[in-house]
């Protein structure tokens, strides 16, 4: 069942004309997204292939946006109680248009992450996931869409999105987030007194070539060794060049036939 926040007043959503229908998982999914605003592109899938859920686990994710992430993984784990969070109301709208249109059972909230609904806040996770902005406040050029705007730049400190998930989290719980390489020390200075046995594996576009994502794995009341892994290699060869994509095969399988995301040493 899709369910609206009761609290929470919708806003004006986007118009027909102002979506369009892309799909996902090699057209396991298709999602609603703004012609014109924030588009998911490839880093919400790798989020959401490096969950190790499992069927039956609840998942919730902070700042879903159109849902891109938080469907993906439904569609590659069967039986997940799926849960969302996201501030913008037209995004959170087509989250709930999205999850129903692909048949997924989800809850959607409204709301600001440090002012969650007294409902959610009673709940607890097995999994938290976020994809928070990737800029610190004032370190990008603002984007002209106030949906571009509030997703990539920095509204809340990311201190706060470790604290929510921390809180959210069951005991033993995992936190999933995708964020730029250079936020990295942010990240773990964020983690420290919260989450534990902190993993972190690079997604760099090319053999020899620095990796530009982190995906950060942690876990509530984790007390194994930091380890940072050798990069996930995004795309085959030194550089781009022929026409077409030139994913790797792992990056490949991902994105078009929903395979995990593959951890080393799991």
């Amino acid at each position: 069942m899709i369910c609206r926040c009761p609290t929470v007043a919708d806003a004006v959503g986007f118009t027909d004309a102002e979506l369009s229908t892309d799909g996902f998982l090699g057209g396991k999914i298709t999602l609603l997204q703004p012609r014109s605003g924030y588009r998911a592109g490839v880093d919400p899938v790798f989020l959401a292939a490096a969950v190790n859920a499992r069927a039956g686990q609840r998942v919730l994710e902070l700042g879903c946006g159109a849902g891109q992430a938080l469907l993906c993984l439904g569609a590659r784990v069967p039986d997940l109680a799926l849960c969302g969070v996201e501030l913008q109301a037209p995004y959170a709208d087509l989250a709930r248009r999205n999850a129903a249109a692909n048949a997924a059972s989800a809850r959607i909230w409204t709301a600001d992450l440090t002012a969650l609904p007294a409902e959610l806040r009673q709940q607890s996770f097995d999994h938290v996931i976020a994809n928070p902005p990737y800029y610190r406040a004032g370190a990008h050029s603002p984007a002209q869409d106030a949906g571009r705007r509030t997703a990539l730049g920095e509204g809340t400190p990311l201190d706060l999105w470790f604290e929510t998930a921390a809180r959210r989290l069951a005991p033993r719980g995992y936190l999933h987030m995708i964020q730029r390489a250079d936020r990295l020390p942010d990240m773990i200075a964020a983690a420290h007194g919260r989450l534990g046995s902190l993993e972190v594996l690079p997604l760099a576009p090319r053999v020899g070539r620095a990796a530009e994502l982190v995906i950060l794995r942690a876990r509530k009341g984790g007390r194994g060794d930091f380890c940072l892994h050798p990069p996930l290699i995004l795309h085959e060869g030194a550089a781009h060049e022929r026409d077409g994509e030139d994913y790797s095969a792992p990056v490949r399988a991902i994105l078009r036939s929903a395979a995990e995301l593959p951890w080393p040493g799991s």
